[in-house]
């Protein structure tokens, strides 16, 4: 069963496919500055720090959380001189480094086995040289923030890394709870993925000098948008290929988490599948054979269907926020990126 059953009757799905391609297009000089920055920050006289952080940086991913910081700093104001858009380079690299930390802290907490279709870097290292190896990303990311001058933006990125940790924290003190209530699940997802999305649009329009309702806007889409991906994310875990998630699909129910597709599953089969829910996820007894009865519950009964819904609600208030944006490519890119955050389920 691949990604495509999860959608296929349903027309809710039918949204105009986006990407980031153009994105990407209009951002290839600023994201070259960017790495560059990314290399050059997380070099150190201890030799095994840098081998871990390359490791994971150059492992992958489309950078999203730091294209989104440039993007909304050339979609708040078009016209800015690149002085201040050089601030939006600094701050972008360290969304970069920010989210690199957590996967860091994420993996050795969830004992994941891969992270952007590599072996997780604590199984290589260990999990204490891990942990570490996070926290120098994380200081290097304040480092760069200082440098801008920023206090605004400082304070924005300080924000969002607490709030990711309390997320974290939540997460893990609901871990295999199946009474879990959606409102908290949303609340640990606005944590732990949708805040950095918001703090990265927000800094970058700060770095510009943009207008109130303008910094607002590139928040209030960068929250919506983050929402949207992890509830992709989510049902992508029970039907998409380890290529798009960058993990091991079935990853969320090997590790008992409870995510928005199962807590509607369990909902939908209660009165008939509840010793295996109890088995599989509060006694953490699982096998493959589990994953595959719990996927063709979860997509039988229309939960992970129902949850790309949901984030493709997500995605069109994501999109509506721009609407306080010049028009232009740059602002028409951030509402494909939307699309694309539910149509690459599709």
């Amino acid at each position: 069963m691949d990604a495509a059953t999860l959608t296929a009757p349903h027309a809710q799905r039918s949204r105009p496919k986006g990407g980031t391609d153009a994105l990407v297009r209009l951002a290839t000089t600023d994201m070259t500055a960017v790495d560059a920055l990314i290399v050059d920050r997380m070099q150190s006289q201890v030799p095994v720090i840098p081998l871990l952080a390359e490791h994971i940086v150059s492992a992958g991913g489309k950078r999203l959380r730091p294209l989104l910081t440039i993007a909304a700093a050339r979609a708040a104001t078009p016209e800015q001189p690149d002085r201040l858009v050089d601030e939006a380079l600094k701050l972008a690299a360290s969304v970069e480094f920010i989210h690199t930390a957590t996967l860091l802290h994420d993996d050795v907490v969830d004992g994941s086995e891969m992270r952007r279709g590599k072996v997780a870097a604590h199984l290589i290292w260990g999990a204490a040289t891990s942990v570490l190896v996070g926290d120098f990303l994380f200081a290097r990311a304040f480092e760069l923030m200082v440098e801008t001058g920023r206090m605004r933006a400082l304070g924005i990125l300080a924000q969002a890394s607490s709030v990711i940790a309390q997320g974290e924290v939540l997460q893990l003190t609901r871990a295999h709870d199946l009474n879990l209530d959606q409102e908290t699940y949303l609340r640990i997802i606005s944590a732990k993925t949708a805040e950095l999305f918001a703090a990265a649009a927000e800094a970058g329009a700060v770095a510009v000098n943009a207008d109130d309702r303008t910094t607002s806007a590139l928040r209030s889409y960068g929250l919506n948008l983050g929402l949207a991906f992890q509830l992709a994310d989510d049902a992508l875990d029970y039907g998409g290929s380890s290529e798009a998630l960058g993990k091991n699909a079935g990853d969320d129910f090997r590790e008992g988490k409870v995510t928005l597709p199962l807590l509607l599953a369990v909902a939908r089969t209660r009165g008939r599948e509840d010793a295996f829910w109890e088995r599989t996820i509060n006694a953490g007894q699982r096998s493959d054979e589990d994953f595959r009865r719990a996927r063709e519950l979860i997509i039988g009964t229309g939960a992970a269907t129902a949850t790309l819904d949901a984030a493709g609600d997500y995605a069109d208030a994501a999109k509506a926020a721009l609407r306080a944006l010049p028009k232009g490519d740059w602002r028409d890119a951030l509402e494909n990126l939307a699309d694309f955050a539910v149509s690459r389920a599709a």
